[in-house]
């Protein structure tokens, strides 16, 4: 009688002894701070208050000379936070973790380490396959910062950028309205015997929470139009004031759109933003009226609209002034640095803690929503399914 077979030794068939996971202790971060170098981009990921938290906890932050400058921070402002500031480009980019703001550029593609961790923008319409495709061959693990979630399931860095967006685009309808920029004359306010002026928001998303709030504050009549009821609730619930809000009907939108002064489009689609505000409508509207078209980065919402740059930020179709400017928190870049600063040095001391990125993403499910590359391998499925690239679950891979 054969005796029976077995895959094992014998060694492996007897008690061995239980192994069990050791907690990796506190980690040593060495982050590299690049200056920004794609177009009209002023913000800095770290301010030196940050820096300085960063340091006092061991950790070192490589800054390449002149990297807060245009958001008025100076290089001896990080060397005093303990930070150290250097002019070589290379040897920022041979730091293990790399955090910037915008994308790389091609050739910051090229100048990237291999097995770097990479913090930063995606911008995923912006990019091509070949930039997916170099940085798998360097084994980069990278995360995308407008998907990293909160505990409570929210987009903290889009919302905190949304929130800039959404206030500036009154901020910028007033600038556009005065004499100074040739505008109409009127002021964004409430005086009293003057009327109001008449403002149509479109999208009760951040963006639309945040216009209407301001533009509240100052006095104007608000108009809210949204597709979702339940946003135009919460919209109302979030401004604590009795608004005119409406479903997007096209009669009623016409209507709206005529009397207005300034329009501010805030609607972002799934690939595009959907045309709401017609070339036909825009034909309609008072001669002088401004257009601040805050989704263009997604293709607009406003048929006329197109997209500007901060030095040039406005064109004028039908006699009324558009605004198409992709980029607004930039304009703001020392209140966007700060934002951004204070939603990545906790999560950044926190991996620290953790004993690394490659721990912390292994049970932080909301960080581990925004990687999209694993040593090199595709792990977003929004990314693979846009350039045709295979994907793996991450969970899969991360252990």
């Amino acid at each position: 009688m054969n005796q029976p077979t077995s895959p094992f030794s014998v060694s492996e068939l007897l008690p061995q002894e239980e192994m069990l996971e050791i907690t990796k202790a506190k980690g040593q971060l060495f982050i590299g701070l690049p200056k920004e170098t794609s177009y009209q981009e002023k913000r800095v990921c770290l301010t030196p208050d940050a820096v300085n938290a960063l340091t006092a906890n061991g950790h070192r932050v490589l800054i390449e000379k002149k990297a807060g400058e245009h958001a008025n921070f100076s290089d001896r402002d990080y060397t005093e936070a303990g930070g150290e500031v250097t002019n070589d480009r290379n040897k920022i980019f041979s730091c293990p973790i790399i955090l910037k703001v915008a994308p790389l550029t091609h050739d910051e593609v090229d100048l990237i380490h291999p097995q770097s961790i990479l913090i930063s923008a995606l911008q995923l319409k912006t990019r091509q396959k070949s930039y997916f495709q170099k940085l798998a061959e360097k084994r980069v693990t990278a995360l995308a910062f407008e998907f990293i979630k909160d505990e409570f399931g929210n987009y903290p860095i889009v919302k905190a950028l949304s929130e800039i967006a959404g206030t500036s685009s009154v901020l910028i309808a007033a600038e556009l309205l005065s004499n100074v920029s040739d505008g109409n004359g009127l002021m964004l306010g409430n005086v009293s015997g003057v009327p109001p002026i008449e403002i149509v928001v479109i999208g009760a998303g951040t963006v639309g929470e945040y216009a209407t709030k301001s533009a509240v504050g100052l006095g104007a009549n608000v108009k809210v139009f949204d597709s979702s009821l339940t946003r135009l609730r919460d919209l109302k619930s979030f401004v604590g004031h009795n608004l005119y809000t409406s479903t997007i009907q096209p009669k009623t939108l016409v209507k709206a759109l005529k009397r207005a002064d300034v329009v501010i489009g805030a609607v972002r689609g799934k690939n595009r933003s959907p045309i709401l505000v017609t070339e036909a409508m825009v034909k309609q509207m008072k001669t002088g009226a401004v257009m601040i078209d805050v989704s263009i980065d997604m293709g607009g919402c406003i048929e006329t609209s197109e997209v500007t740059s901060h030095s040039r930020p406005t064109i004028i179709e039908h006699d009324v002034l558009h605004y198409g400017v992709p980029n607004i928190p930039s304009r703001y870049a020392r209140t966007s640095s700060l934002t951004l600063s204070n939603i990545f040095t906790p999560y950044l001391l926190h991996i620290a803690e953790e004993g690394g990125l490659e721990n912390t993403i292994r049970y932080e499910k909301g960080l581990r929503n925004g990687l999209y590359l694993y040593h090199g391998i595709l792990t977003n499925k929004s990314v693979a399914n846009w350039f045709d690239l295979d994907y793996k679950d991450p969970n899969l891979l991360i252990f």
